[in-house]
């Protein structure tokens, strides 16, 4: 389980100091599929970085499971990062002078994953794993990014919207192979989107305005990436 209590973050100095988040409390259960919806400004991707150790806190606690990230050193911030967290973005910063396989393995290799193989079996890349991201396209190279944070077996997949890049139907199987492999592997997948479709897929949905949670609510069944809008 995830707890975050009175979380505030600032950037800015002086006159131009603003506070992105305004106290927020939120509390993820493990193995649910969370959907952070806010626009632009909002403060969502903020949120999402710091819940996952990719940014520190100005005030407040993050507790894994009881334990207080923020107060981790830079060096157990990393450790906590490898070991526990996996990351999907809307870029896939894929490494270009490596393969599919070479790209992949770089996430297996700091959880000691010796199965990677299979993870890009299970994304439906295997056939292209001597491939290099320029010989592939956007959709595979999303699934190439997807396959990398799931070889470090992770705990909790945080994604920033892993689909904004992507167009319709592209998007629909990256949500639609995320959506499965989070109810099969039993993993907790905290998304961050502007896309209000997207939020039928989840178990809670947070939505944020100006810094602030206005609205946590449950859906009572979750929709397909095949049912939703878009």
């Amino acid at each position: 389980m995830i707890v975050a209590k009175e979380i505030r973050k600032f950037y800015g100095n002086g006159e131009n100091r603003q506070e992105v988040l305004k106290g927020i409390d939120l509390t993820v259960s493990d193995r649910e599929f969370v959907v952070i919806l806010g626009a632009s400004g909002s403060g969502k991707s903020t949120l999402l970085n710091i819940l996952s150790g990719l940014e520190r806190a100005d005030s407040g606690s993050i507790l894994y499971d009881e334990t207080d990230i923020t107060g981790f050193s830079d060096s157990e911030l990393t450790k906590f990062r490898k070991k526990q967290v996996g990351f999907i973005f809307q870029q896939y910063y894929l490494l270009p002078h490596l393969t599919v396989e070479k790209n992949v393995r770089m996430g297996a290799d700091l959880a000691g994953n010796a199965n990677f193989a299979e993870v890009i079996e299970a994304v439906g890349l295997s056939g292209k794993s001597k491939n290099y991201p320029c010989e592939l396209s956007g959709g595979e190279q999303q699934r190439v990014a997807i396959a990398r944070a799931l070889a470090k077996d992770p705990k909790v997949l945080f994604c920033d919207e892993p689909t904004g890049a992507l167009d319709e139907v592209t998007g629909r199987q990256i949500l639609d192979y995320l959506s499965k492999v989070q109810k099969n592997s039993g993993i907790t997948v905290i998304m961050v989107t502007h896309n209000q479709n997207i939020a039928d897929m989840a178990d809670t949905v947070v939505k944020l305005n100006s810094g602030r949670v206005v609205e946590v609510r449950k859906n009572d069944k979750r929709k397909t990436a095949y049912e939703i809008g878009w």
